[in-house]
């Protein structure tokens, strides 16, 4: 029997921290956002579809999407994050990159590329989801093409009770196992774009914990629609 029977912050179990979305908020950008989920802020900024360097790159099929994440040196509720790349930075890049490209149509841009940077100044948790999260409106309201935004938040298992969206203190629960897997979906197909996980957890619970989050990220990616709609709506 796990012994996590009631949230530290007094959520339940299957309910995400607050959320907030907006597009539009770089001027200078292509296309921005701001996602914030509880006090994990993210923000994205796309620019492009522009000329791709180096020229050994191009493909004259398709433009390349290019993502770039970084967490601002004071935004961890643990220890100051050492700026610039790292290996983690490089890892969540590449797989936001992968999350994202399945709804990307870069089709209309050969031999071109869209970048998109990441930047997080405030994290407790799910900073690789909330990015994903940002980077899809930020595409959208950039204009390019897109099948469906990509919604992302995370699961977990805390000493054997199935949760949605760990913060840092549930991260860190020291009195059982904890996994944390970070899941992103396509919500009008069910496509997952992104599943990792950090810990253990069984294969059954697994599965549930990805049918348990269905129905969340189609409220996440109504939320994302909403930020695009508002940004473009005749005042």
């Amino acid at each position: 029997m796990s012994k996590y029977k009631k949230r530290f912050d007094g959520r339940k179990f299957d309910e995400t921290r607050p959320i907030e979305a907006e597009a539009g908020v770089i001027k200078k950008a292509d296309g921005s956002a701001r996602f914030k989920i509880g006090n994990t802020v993210a923000y994205a900024a796309v620019y492009g579809p522009r000329e791709l360097f180096p020229r050994n790159q191009h493909d004259p099929k398709k433009g390349k999407l290019r993502c770039n994440y970084s967490m601002m040196a004071f935004s961890g509720t643990g220890e100051r994050i050492r700026p610039g790349p790292n290996r983690r930075a490089k890892e969540i890049s590449m797989v936001t990159e992968k999350a994202l490209l399945p709804v990307v149509d870069l089709s209309d841009y050969p031999n071109a590329v869209v970048d998109v940077f990441i930047e997080l100044p405030e994290t407790d948790a799910g900073s690789r989801c909330a990015g994903i999260c940002a980077a899809s409106i930020a595409l959208a309201d950039a204009g390019i093409i897109m099948k469906d935004m990509v919604a992302s938040v995370s699961m977990g298992n805390i000493d054997g009770q199935l949760v949605l969206d760990l913060d840092y203190a549930e991260e860190a629960f020291e009195d059982g196992d904890v996994a944390d897997i970070p899941i992103a979906m396509i919500p009008s197909t069910g496509e997952l774009t992104l599943l990792q996980m950090d810990g253990f957890i069984s294969p059954k619970d697994l599965k549930k914990a990805i049918e348990l989050v269905k129905k969340p990220m189609e409220k996440i990616a109504e939320i994302q629609r909403k930020a695009v709609q508002n940004r473009y709506k005749v005042k």
